[in-house]
């Protein structure tokens, strides 16, 4: 079992950056993809990043590329989310989740969560 607890959404301007936080309950290194999805009211989920437990590799979505930045810190267990550039599309409950086993594509990995935090929403004023 892996808890995972996101925290670091809030309320920003368009234009603006924040990092949210995806803390683990335990390692999960060499076993786990984690990564972020988010959802805004009336929507489906979209997937918007995701990263293998080693950093090695990182993977986004279409509408985030060259704006939001991955990263993970193995000795805290914990993955970032570093959003610069921030549109009011942004808005939504963005969610941390883990699937086992390697990133095959963000389909599979919307389809085939494991594990996945409460939540932390996200909203960008234009």
């Amino acid at each position: 079992q892996v808890r995972l607890v996101e925290s670091g959404g809030g309320l920003v301007q368009a234009g603006g950056s924040l990092r949210l936080s995806c803390e683990a309950s335990r390692h999960t290194h060499g076993s786990y993809t984690v990564g972020w999805i988010r959802q805004a009211p009336g929507l489906e989920r979209e997937f918007v990043a995701a990263i293998n437990w080693d950093g090695r590799h990182k993977y986004y979505g279409d509408s985030v590329k060259g704006r939001f930045t991955i990263s993970s810190d193995n000795a805290e267990n914990t993955v970032y989310l570093q959003m610069n550039s921030l549109k009011p599309e942004d808005t939504a409950n963005y969610f941390c989740a883990a699937r086992a086993g390697p990133f095959q594509n963000s389909g599979v990995f919307l389809r085939g969560m494991d594990y996945w935090g409460k939540g932390t929403l996200v909203t960008v004023s234009s």
